[in-house]
Parts: C-alpha cells; structure tokens; sequence
C-alpha cells in the first residue's frame, strides 16, 4: 500500500515537471520569434522564416521602387523661405551691376575728360592771367597785396611743367621706338606691356603725391617752420616723374599700335586675354565699400587710359594713310574687341565681387 502510494506520488511530480519545461520551452520560442525574422524551436532555428523576413526587405530596396520615389517624391521650398528669397535678391543684384556699373563708369569718364580738356584749354589761360598780374602788381605800386594767389602760383608751375616737359618729349624719335618694339618677339612684347600696366598705376599712385608735395611746398605759409627741401629740388622731381610717365605712355601707345598693324592678331588676343586675369585676382579677395569704390576709381581711370591709348593709334594709323576714311574701318573691329573686352572684364568683376562680399547695387552710383 506504501509503495503504491510513493510511486503515484513521483509519477505525479514527474508530470508537473514535464509540464513546466514545456511552459517554459513555449515561452522562450515566443520570444525568439521576432529576432531577426528567425523563429527558434527548441534549439533548432526555423529557416522558412529567415527566408521570409530577407524576401520581404530585398522587395523594398528594388529599383523600380527606386525610381518612383524619385520621380514622384515632393518637397516644399517654403521651408527655407529666408534662405531662397536671399539667393534671389543676389540674382537680381547681379543683373543691375552692368546698368549701375555703366552709369558710374559713364559720370567717371567725363570727369576725366573734363580734366584732360581743362589742362589745354583753361590751363593756359589761368596761366596767362597769373603772370600779368605777376607783372601788373608790381607796376601798379599795390604793395600790401600778395604777388599770387595760392591757386594761382599752383598754375604757373603746372604751365611750366608742361612746357618743359614738351620740350623734352620732342627729342624723343617715335619712329626709332616703333621699330625698336616691332623687331621683339611676341612673348617679349606680351611681358613689356604687363610691365609698363604694373608701372603705370604705380606712376600714377607716387607721381600724385610729387605734384601734390610740389604745391603745398610752393603756398605753404612762411610763418610755420621750414620742414622741406626746398621749392626747386620739388620741381625738378615734378618735371622728371611727368616726363618719365609720358615715356610710359608713349610706350605702352607703341606696344598697342604695333599689335594693330601685326599680319596676325595674336599679341593683341594675348593682350586682351589678359585682362580677364584680373578677375582672378579680384574676385576672391575681401572687399568692404571703401575698398569697392577705391577700385571703382582706378578702373575708371584706366579704362580712360585705354580710350587715350586708343584714340593715339588710330590718329598715328590715319596719318600713315593719308587720312584715308576707308583704313579706319580696317581699324574698327580690333577698337571694338578691345573696349568689349574691357567692359566685359570691369562688369564680371564687380559683379561677383558684390555677389560674395554681400554689397548692394545701390551702393555703385
């Protein structure tokens, strides 16, 4: 009876066991179930179901799928609203930079003619009258009076300035420079321009300076203390700079002149290639107002330069023909592809540069 009931006993337990490792087992296949697509029954993994899962993911990354996303994918601009308007104000700004440079361009360029007119027109009259009253006050017995006014002896020196300096260009043979410049290579020529560009602006920058020293020497009060060398040795440096300049000039004329009357147009393509070099050297740098408007005048003052130069190389190109009307249209179309090359050069320049320094329009006339 005792044994009977002991053997019930563990066979019971023995049931209860078996039944709690099969709760068991049955959890743990649902937790696997959803690693990996894989579903593990006891110990052994179920392959149908990795399958499944791999099929399902490769259907997603198909190209067709693909590509009709990309066709039929949206977006909304609205998003960036600031950033988008921003890129169209630069656009607009880029499109009136050729009208507002040009207008610039324009006002500058008759200044400059205005000064170069004033200095063989109104110059010699302002001179003439200065040196009657040099000659009048004397005469008259006005002695509480100044001899000239500070405007005045600023006159006479500028007059003499250009006498002396006429005398001198004079014994200069135009002829001999010409050949001399037309027996050089192509590349010699090309380096001797770039040369005399980089020593015109720095002529221009020193020379002003000598001539403005020159005045202020020649009206400074005497009641202030003597701080200067003296009113001649400023002269002397004013008549040599002034000369030496016309020299350049006359230079960079026959360079131009020889590069038109070239059989082939290479040297004057080279030369105005190089222009476009200059944007190189501009476009990249950081510009404020000042800076911009410093540069502006420079270009002005350049591009009349060129027109000078120009104007020059046709009048020596008449004169070789007779004055004959029909070589000034041989003449015309290299004058054109040299001021669109400028003008080209001048407009790119100062449009990219306001473009990435972010400077208005506006801030050109």
């Amino acid at each position: 009876m005792a044994d009977s009931l002991s053997t019930g006993l563990g066979e019971e337990k023995e049931q209860e066991k078996g039944g709690n490792e099969k709760e068991r087992n049955a959890v743990r296949i649902e937790r696997n179930k959803d690693k990996d697509g894989v579903t593990e029954t006891l110990g052994f993994n179920d392959k149908n179901g990795a399958t499944r899962g791999q099929k399902r993911n490769l259907s997603d990354l198909s190209l067709g799928r693909f590509i009709t996303t990309e066709i039929t994918r949206g977006y909304f601009l609205e998003h960036n609203e600031a950033k988008y308007t921003e890129r169209r104000e630069k656009v607009y700004t880029c499109l009136r930079i050729p009208k507002e440079l040009e207008k610039l361009m324009t006002f500058g360029f008759f200044l400059c003619l205005d000064t170069f007119l004033y200095v063989f027109t109104l110059l010699p009259l302002r001179v003439v009258l200065a040196l009657l009253r040099l000659v009048a006050v004397p005469c008259c017995g006005l002695r509480g009076s100044r001899l000239l006014q500070p405007a005045q002896v600023c006159d006479v020196l500028k007059g003499f300035i250009m006498v002396l300096c006429y005398s001198m260009m004079s014994y200069v043979d135009y002829s001999m420079m010409y050949h001399l410049i037309r027996g050089q290579s192509v590349i010699k020529l090309y380096i001797i321009y770039n040369m005399l560009e980089v020593a015109d602006r720095l002529f221009s920058s020193f020379g002003q300076d000598i001539l403005d020293a020159l005045y202020w020497t020649a009206t400074e009060p005497k009641e202030k203390k003597r701080a200067h060398i003296g009113v001649i040795p400023h002269f002397l440096m004013a008549v040599l700079y002034v000369f030496l300049h016309a020299i350049l000039i006359m230079v960079q004329a026959t360079t131009l002149n020889v590069a038109f009357n070239s059989h082939n147009k290479s040297l004057l393509t080279i030369m105005m290639s190089n222009n476009f070099v200059e944007i190189k050297g501009s476009v990249f740098k950081k510009f404020e107002k000042n800076n911009l408007f410093q540069m502006s005048n420079s270009d002005i003052k350049e591009r009349f330069t060129n027109y000078i130069l120009l104007l020059i190389v046709c009048l020596r190109n008449m004169e070789q023909f007779s004055w004959n009307p029909d070589h000034l249209w041989v003449l015309f179309p290299d004058v054109v592809m040299v001021i669109t090359s400028e003008v080209a050069v001048d407009v790119v320049k100062h449009a990219f540069i306001t473009k990435f320094n972010d400077i208005s329009a506006d801030v050109s006339p």
